[in-house]
């Protein structure tokens, strides 16, 4: 069976709200029940990412089949314990190889790894709380995938 993968890329700080929460709930039963997506991949430091965990994390208790995974930008090598840890909430976890040389764009090249490696991708992007000193690394990746063709699922929605 192929695999379809699904990640989850957005802002350290979000406007959370009941409306966020509904739509995402939707998202992500649609994306499980219709598109087939069954494995999820996460990144780290957003509040966006950690509100798409605990969504994914009760529907995994609905289709037990469904893994997450969390791609780590720090750590490239990290002992059994702190592994057992990240595996308290997720099926997986991996540093990209290829990112060991990239220094301060460990994220960057982090969030590209998880574009390339899904079949669809659901941002929350919002010019108006996005950085005004330095490129959002959001916006960074959204461009990205926007020039990748890849589908692509917007939040929050107008």
């Amino acid at each position: 069976m192929e695999t379809k993968t699904c990640c989850f890329i957005g802002h350290r700080a979000i406007f959370e709200n009941e409306e966020l929460k509904s739509w995402l709930f939707e998202i992500t039963e649609k994306l499980i029940v219709e598109e087939k997506v069954d494995t999820f991949l996460f990144g780290s430091k957003s509040r966006f990412n950690s509100l798409c965990l605990e969504i994914v994390t009760k529907f995994k208790e609905k289709y037990p089949h469904i893994k997450r995974v969390y791609v780590r930008a720090e750590y490239p090598y990290i002992d059994e314990k702190f592994k057992k840890y990240l595996l308290e909430s997720y099926e997986d976890t991996y540093y990209p190889e290829k990112i060991k040389a990239s220094g301060k764009a460990a994220y960057v090249e982090r969030n590209y790894e998880m574009i390339n490696n899904s079949y669809i991708c659901v941002f929350y992007y919002d010019g108006d709380i996005a950085p005004l000193i330095r490129k959002s690394g959001t916006k960074i990746a959204l461009d990205y995938a926007e020039s990748r063709g890849k589908r692509i699922i917007k939040l929050p929605m107008e």
